[in-house]
């Protein structure tokens, strides 16, 4: 019954340590997305659209 007892608990601690890794790696993420986002709404990029969208009025 003991061993079983700290099987169980050795998969809780596992699982535990592996929702840290995810969770983390979710906030990393959201971290770049959000950088990414910043950048694409700089003015080069804002300038390029306004580009492509005139040349698009000339072939429409």
């Amino acid at each position: 019954m003991d061993n079983s007892a700290q099987a169980s608990a050795e998969l809780i601690l596992l699982f535990g340590g592996i929702m840290v890794v995810v969770l983390l790696a979710i906030y990393m993420y959201k971290n770049y997305i959000r950088d990414l986002q910043n950048e694409i709404q700089s003015e080069e990029v804002s300038r390029l659209n306004n580009k492509l969208q005139e040349i698009s009025e000339i072939f429409t």
